[in-house]
């Protein structure tokens, strides 16, 4: 994996979440919180979820300590949650932008949602976090079809073929 690499991931990684953000920002709150079929039980859970993925690996990667966990109630709006990742977005786009060749290829401690210290190369994790978010995201994505409000396409090939 190479910088480049990374950082075209990451650049989607953005762009979907625009497009999932964009989408629910049509709902009404009370499909915002409505229990779904998903294994964050709504919509708001499953964005607060994707958004804490960035929010703690992002922390981790910068050696900062984390909270354990967030709570969905922590975002009681729509509002609030999109205003809560338009303050965290910049700060992993800019890591991203600034991560090294070099340090893609270094290994980080960090202590894990379950209490455990594990080892890692830093593309990997990193890469993940995309994955994590991709998965996510697509749980979104269904949630907001269902309420009639489909995001579109969020595959990376579309990004790609858009100009990404």
């Amino acid at each position: 994996m190479n910088k480049q690499a990374i950082l075209t991931l990451f650049q989607y990684n953005a762009w979907s979440t625009a497009k999932i953000l964009m989408s629910a920002s049509n709902l009404t709150e009370e499909q915002f919180l409505a229990p779904v079929r998903f294994p964050h039980g709504s919509l708001r859970g499953t964005l607060v979820h994707a958004l804490f993925g960035e929010w703690v690996w992002h922390r981790r990667w910068a050696g900062i300590p984390q909270n354990p966990k967030w709570n969905a109630e922590d975002f009681p709006t729509f509002a609030s949650l999109r205003a809560r990742w338009t303050e965290e977005e910049p700060r992993l786009m800019q890591f991203a932008a600034d991560v090294t060749e070099e340090r893609l290829y270094t290994k980080f401690k960090y202590v894990s949602t379950e209490g455990y210290p594990p080892e890692r190369v830093l593309w990997e994790a990193m890469a993940h976090l995309v994955n994590h978010g991709t998965q996510h995201k697509t749980e979104a994505a269904a949630i907001l079809t269902g309420f009639g409000h489909s995001p579109g396409d969020i595959d990376l090939i579309v990004y790609l073929n858009e100009g990404g």
